[in-house]
């Protein structure tokens, strides 16, 4: 069962799928559905001896193309609906181990021309209004399958934190008639303190407002909508910048940092957003090599975030997480 209730109070769907409790669970390496097909090994959702990036719609999926009227029905104040949407996942490689940080820019530069696809595609149907492409990473996160994956969400609705931004960029460009994201951005190249790295086209930052201790933001320096606005130029430094990113983290700690990465882009609803600004958002949930920072009653329970660390200095140790000696980004 897979439908949207509307929950009153916070004015804002929830998605109810029940069929994802049976969706498979940290398997052996050896049975890995997101591995390629080996010859005379387990059949997996690939079926090819090796690959180099993979799109396919998830096999216990949140949203679903025709999915099944609602079990319960309408009653005004408890609002249902179908829960039509597409849920798809993304194989980063065909190696089990890999990262993101240990594919070249070359293949993350061919992974960003396949998020900008999915974005087209996926946008263009008449029932999506948004396409969130993201990332869960690490156990600690939260995720099921190990293999290097991202997913994508085709949403029948404008998510609420997106709506949020939507709203304050309106906002603030009738107060200043100023883009709020290009404002932002141009108050951290003033500051300065709180960059991580940067190349032509993009910076990345622990912004001002950094909710997660090691959360960066990566901003472009043109002001663009959504990945349909790229170059190929200007993909190759999204693709470098990432590498420098997710290496970094890397390097802080010395081994691989979960983190859930979150693509922020306009909707795909026809309507007017000239006013936002693409970003990609990080949020690696360690404080320190060996703690995490969970999110308890003043955030689950007030939506009110406690960082008690400073961004200046999260920055700071992110920017010396430099490449180890004989380690380049290419």
């Amino acid at each position: 069962m897979s439908e949207l209730r509307w929950n009153p109070l916070l004015e804002e769907w929830v998605i109810t799928a029940t069929h994802r409790q049976q969706r498979t669970f940290l398997p052996p390496k050896d049975y890995c559905p997101l591995c390629p097909t080996r010859e005379g090994g387990f059949p997996t959702e690939v079926p090819a001896s090796d690959f180099e990036i993979v799109t396919f719609e998830n096999r216990f999926p949140s949203l679903q193309r025709n999915p099944p009227e609602p079990a319960v029905k309408d009653s005004g104040l408890y609002r249902t609906q179908p829960a039509r949407g597409i849920c798809e996942v993304v194989l980063y490689t065909s190696d089990h181990e890999a990262t993101l940080a240990d594919l070249s820019v070359s293949h993350l530069d061919r992974l960003i021309q396949v998020w900008t696809d999915r974005y087209q595609e996926l946008g263009s149907l008449d029932f999506v209004r948004y396409v969130y492409i993201f990332e869960n990473k690490g156990e600690v996160i939260g995720v099921t399958l190990r293999h290097p994956h991202g997913q994508i969400y085709a949403f029948p609705y404008v998510p609420p934190i997106v709506q949020q931004e939507l709203n304050a960029c309106a906002k603030h460009f009738e107060h200043t008639g100023h883009c709020l994201l290009c404002d932002v951005l141009a108050e951290e190249l003033r500051d300065g303190r709180r960059l991580v790295c940067q190349n032509d086209s993009f910076v990345a930052v622990v912004p001002f407002y950094a909710r997660w201790p090691y959360e960066v933001h990566i901003l472009p320096r043109r002001h663009i909508l959504s990945l349909d606005d790229l170059t190929s130029s200007g993909r190759r430094e999204l693709a470098l910048i990432l590498k420098t990113v997710v290496t970094k983290y890397d390097n802080l700690f010395g081994f691989s940092l979960p983190y859930i990465m979150a693509m922020h882009q306009q909707p795909t609803d026809g309507e007017d957003h000239s006013t936002y600004h693409f970003h990609i958002e990080f949020y690696p949930p360690h404080r320190s090599r060996d703690r995490l920072k969970y999110l308890a009653g003043c955030e689950s329970g007030a939506g009110s975030f406690i960082n008690d660390t400073l961004a200046e200095e999260k920055a700071a140790e992110l920017r010396e997480a430099a490449p180890r000696e004989g380690e380049e980004i290419e």
